[in-house]
């Protein structure tokens, strides 16, 4: 089980936006792909799928601090900072690897859902057992 789990991302031409940084829409897309990545690893996508429910993310909120640029290479942490009923809390923190800089954090609430009616139902222990909670940045 990984506390926090490491999603490393080469920033690509298409990405960037006529500001010359990274448009903001693409954080959100590595946001929802280092999410998927942590939960396969973790096991939780197999459980979700067996449990007969899905994740479908519900807010996003996201603080851009600096802009990245074609040719960056970042690494997008990610972490489960709690668990409700019929929801968790996964944070992120993206950071340029050569130089350290925090670019942007943000976070996500993901609604755990019957896969046929769609309507929110509680986590099992078995999903929530894949993760260990993480409640503060833990490199901050």
């Amino acid at each position: 089980m990984q506390r926090v789990y490491r999603h490393e991302i080469k920033v690509s031409r298409e990405v960037v936006d006529d500001n010359d940084h990274v448009n903001n829409v693409a954080y959100v897309q590595w946001m929802q792909d280092a999410a998927v990545h942590h939960s396969d690893e973790a096991g939780c996508a197999r459980e979700t799928r067996d449990a007969g429910a899905a994740w479908v993310a519900r807010t996003h909120f996201i603080e851009y601090l600096r802009p990245a640029f074609a040719g960056d290479t970042i690494v997008v942490m990610t972490w489960i900072s709690n668990f409700r009923r019929a929801m968790c809390l996964r944070k992120y923190k993206f950071v340029r690897v050569e130089d350290g800089t925090v670019l942007s954090r943000g976070e996500t609430d993901w609604v755990f859902v019957d896969a046929d009616t769609g309507r929110p139902r509680n986590i099992p222990e078995t999903v929530r057992d894949k993760f260990e909670v993480v409640q503060e940045d833990p490199e901050s």
